[in-house]
């Protein structure tokens, strides 16, 4: 459910101010009352207001000054300018200088609901769009793999999806837990709002606060204007703490109220905002481990530990290398021999989906596009896929002394060889381009094809 929304009534005539009260909150709203515009100004540095509605005519302050002081310090704060009949001109200065909307007297109630609700929801799209346009990466075809360890994930996402429960995401670096947290989020009822992404350990910690709960215009060297923060941003929706162990402590306190209490306050400020969100958070540490070294409060980790999800590594989902590769490949248009995906179903993988995915882009490079052979991976991948039974079968059959049938010496130049034919095939002969993907000296090479009469 969406927090109620606050707004402001500002008029000099306290049976219009009483009327107004009254029908707000009828409609939903928590309504606040100001006589005047400098009232009205002490109460919006002071409350978080969503939407102001004035008169124009007021001793003192009239509406377009009230307007303009507010411009001054919030951009965003939605403006419905009330004048009388005849004051067109008047009303299209209100919206040059940033009114959202003005309606005339008389006017029905119903009329004023709409321009309210409509001011609302716009300034919320316009946020959003702009928040869009500058941070948000395009989105991923979701969770890919039909292993074991991946199906129960899935299940288990299904099941706290729905709920509104903080959820920890576990797991080593490069598995893919921000798309856990994206699975969950699509998968909410929340789907349709922002999911708002923040890495603790990628942001300055001085800045990370800001970044977080937003400013005010002046709250510090350099707050030119007024920052929504990503608390206030996700509002409705779902905000993801990836690397929450990296975050510095005194944040972490702060965190840990904003999760107890639902409202958030902007550096700067003292204006309680209340919030409707889901906080995901991840980490690749031991969270325990992170406890007792310092690196989490332990009052915290309890808050956000109501749901844990682990992010399984590559190495356990093994069936899923060749889903994973296929769809990496997709985008570069290249295919993949067996040998190669045998190769990357052998390795550890210790960098996991990341590290594969980086795997697969260089080889696409290296194949100019067209099918990723052995010759394409890295020596070490290569190797970890290359059974040793073959090795041996390959000595056997060019020797026949025995006493070197299982001779590792032997296995090694054998297949230090074959990678080296791989490679001058794969770069039609350019020694300079196999010694790179052989990830050796071009001197070497020159030796090696001495050593092995490979000229």
């Amino acid at each position: 459910m969406d927090a109620l929304k606050t707004i402001l009534a500002v008029d000099d005539e306290p049976n219009m101010r009483r009327l107004l009260e009254i029908s707000l909150r009828q409609a939903g709203y928590k309504a606040l009352v100001a006589e005047d515009g400098k009232q009205a100004l002490t109460i919006i540095h002071t409350q978080n207001v969503d939407c102001v509605v004035s008169d124009l005519h007021m001793p003192g302050m009239n509406g377009l000054a009230l307007l303009q002081q507010i411009r001054q310090t919030s951009e965003r704060l939605p403006f419905i300018m009330v004048t009388a009949q005849g004051e067109i001109q008047t009303a299209v200065e209100a919206m040059k200088l940033g009114a959202a909307d003005y309606i005339q007297r008389p006017f029905e109630l119903e009329t004023l609901e709409m321009a309210i609700s409509k001011a609302i929801s716009n300034n919320r799209i316009a946020l959003e769009n702009s928040y869009l346009k500058a941070d948000q990466q395009p989105a991923e075809n979701g969770l890919i793999g039909q292993s074991k360890a991946m199906f129960v994930l899935k299940q288990m996402i299904q099941q706290v999806a729905p709920e509104k429960a903080t959820v920890l995401i576990t797991g080593e670096t490069g598995t893919g837990k921000e798309l856990i947290a994206k699975a969950l989020h699509a998968a909410s009822p929340r789907k349709n709002a922002l999911f708002v992404p923040v890495n603790c350990a990628a942001i300055p910690a001085d800045i990370l606060e800001s970044e977080l709960f937003g400013h005010e215009k002046g709250a510090f060297t350099g707050a030119v204007k007024e920052r929504v923060g990503k608390f206030e941003l996700a509002d409705g929706g779902t905000l993801f703490l990836d690397e929450i162990t990296e975050m510095p402590i005194h944040l972490q306190a702060k965190l840990l109220r904003v999760l107890q209490e639902g409202v958030v306050e902007k550096l700067g400020g003292n204006r309680q905002i209340a919030l409707d969100i889901r906080v995901v958070a991840a980490t690749n540490r031991d969270p325990m481990q992170a406890v007792k070294d310092g690196k989490l409060r332990e009052d915290l980790y309890y808050r956000l530990n109501v749901f844990q999800l682990n992010s399984p590594a590559l190495r356990e989902r093994e069936a899923d290398v060749a889903l994973l590769a296929q769809h990496f490949l997709a985008k570069r248009g290249a295919l993949l021999a067996d040998s190669a995906l045998g190769c990357l179903q052998a390795y550890r993988w210790p960098g996991n989906v990341r590290e594969l995915e980086n795997v697969l882009e260089r080889a696409a490079i290296l194949s100019g596009g067209r099918t990723i052979e052995p010759a394409h991976l890295p020596a070490d991948i290569v190797s970890a896929c290359a059974p040793a039974t073959s090795i041996v079968s390959s000595v056997i059959t060019q020797t026949e002394n025995t006493a070197h049938q299982f001779s590792i010496p032997a296995a090694t130049q054998q297949l230090e060889r074959q990678l080296i034919e791989q490679a001058l095939s794969a770069c039609k002969g350019n020694k300079a381009k196999a010694a790179k993907l052989l990830e050796i000296s071009e001197r070497s090479l020159w030796y090696k094809l001495d050593q092995y009469s490979l000229k």
